[in-house]
């Protein structure tokens, strides 16, 4: 096995574990680690955290998987995967993390890092091409000068300085990374979920315009759920029926409507207080 799963309580935990390879991903692992995201947001996690084993985050793609010609397409949807789910991702990075591995720390919503942390995009060594949707990340996190050198000069930026340009948001462990993912989970997960979807789509996305006044629909229990203790603010029993018909008739199935499921509960034990 290449991926371990962990749960912390509210947390889930995804740890790379190729140390012969300093945790290059290939086609297997990269399945795995799809699957282990899909399974933190279907078991009710509400935050997720990637991490590496034995000291390295992860050193890039292993280059023998790379003649799998569905190699890239199956890392796409791992990206993917981190900016869409209703959860914020933290990418707890120690060591190398180049690569493929500075993709998946990018696409994570927040970063930890140690100082000896490295971040690279080695691909002009390699006669490679990142992506466009990789190009736009990276010069999004790390500005467009620091993106520049990174893709044309194949230079790395170590923790410390990523964190001054602003691609990483702490310095710390995965201790660090564990304790703030808990303090995150303790937050309201629909508020949450529906910034993630702003930040990741804009302002200007209808999907974005309509996630909002569907969360709006739901009304004061859920709207104003604040962490573990629900405060409702507006005539509480008019909800006790209304927001399981709300969840299901504005939100179905996917996305932020499985936020809602946890929430409404939890607004209507707390009325019980």
């Amino acid at each position: 096995m290449t991926l371990h799963r962990d749960r912390r309580d509210d947390v889930a935990l995804l740890t790379i574990d190729r140390p012969e390879r300093r945790n290059a991903v290939d086609h297997a692992t990269l399945v795995e680690l799809a699957s282990g995201i899909d399974d933190a947001v279907s078991g009710g996690a509400r935050v997720l955290v990637l991490t590496g084993a034995s000291g390295h985050f992860c050193a890039g793609a292993d280059l023998t998987g790379l003649e799998d010609a569905g190699f890239a397409t199956v890392l796409r949807g791992v990206l993917d995967r981190l900016t869409s789910v209703p959860i914020a991702t933290i990418a707890a990075v120690d060591g190398a993390a180049l690569g493929a591995g500075t993709q998946l720390a990018s696409f994570c919503d927040l970063r930890v890092a140690t100082e000896r942390a490295m971040f690279g995009i080695p691909a002009a060594k390699l006669g490679l091409m990142v992506d466009a949707a990789t190009v736009a990340r990276v010069v999004a996190l790390a500005g467009a000068g620091p993106a520049r050198e990174m893709l044309l000069a194949a230079s790395t930026v170590d923790g410390r300085r990523a964190f001054e340009l602003g691609m990483v948001q702490r310095i710390g462990d995965l201790d660090d990374a564990l304790a703030w993912a808990a303090e995150i989970a303790a937050l309201a997960p629909l508020t949450i979920a529906g910034h993630k979807l702003t930040l990741e789509r804009g302002g200007d996305d209808p999907a974005v315009a309509d996630a909002f006044a569907r969360f709006q629909a739901l009304g004061g229990c859920v709207a104003h759920e604040v962490g573990r203790h629900q405060v409702t603010l507006a005539e509480p029993q008019r909800h006790d029926v209304a927001i399981a018909e709300h969840r299901h008739r504005h939100f179905g199935d996917g996305g932020i409507g499985k936020a809602a499921d946890g929430a409404a509960e939890r607004c209507a034990k707390a009325r019980k207080f």
